[in-house]
């Protein structure tokens, strides 16, 4: 009986895995942007050098893809035009992208947040319900 409530327990942590990863990643993504654009401004550190905290940064830069459908897209997007030109551009550039990144970020929080736990209870609750109804 209790293994039937830790494995629906463990589908509904599954479940919840791609939200905490999508809001991972834009943590990340707005952490990134951020140090790129005090790196342009006051310090001249390599990409790699900037990329190297980061859990899922250096898979993106190197154009893996860390999030699929229209996350992945916007992903995407952000990294073809980071490197390519001056300083100025560059840092005008990371500024004009700073809202969405920023706006995604606290989106797929807050999704988090909210589903996450929804699955996990959701499941354990149908755990519960089968271990009950096989009793």
């Amino acid at each position: 009986m209790c293994a039937i409530i830790a494995a629906t327990t463990a589908i509904g942590v599954l479940l919840s895995s791609d939200k905490k990863k999508r809001a991972a990643v834009f943590a990340e993504l707005y952490e990134f942007n951020e140090r790129m654009l005090i790196n342009l401004k006051f310090g001249k550190m390599r990409l790699s050098q900037v990329a190297a905290d980061f859990k899922f940064i250096p898979d993106i830069l190197a154009g893996r893809r860390v999030l699929g459908g229209a996350d992945g897209q916007f992903l995407s997007d952000y990294v073809k035009n980071i490197g390519v030109s001056d300083s100025v551009s560059q840092i005008d550039y990371l500024n004009e992208r700073k809202p969405a990144i920023k706006k995604m970020m606290e989106e797929s929080g807050e999704n988090y947040k909210k589903h996450s736990s929804l699955y996990i209870k959701i499941a354990l609750m149908i755990g519960i319900l089968i271990a009950v109804l096989l009793a």
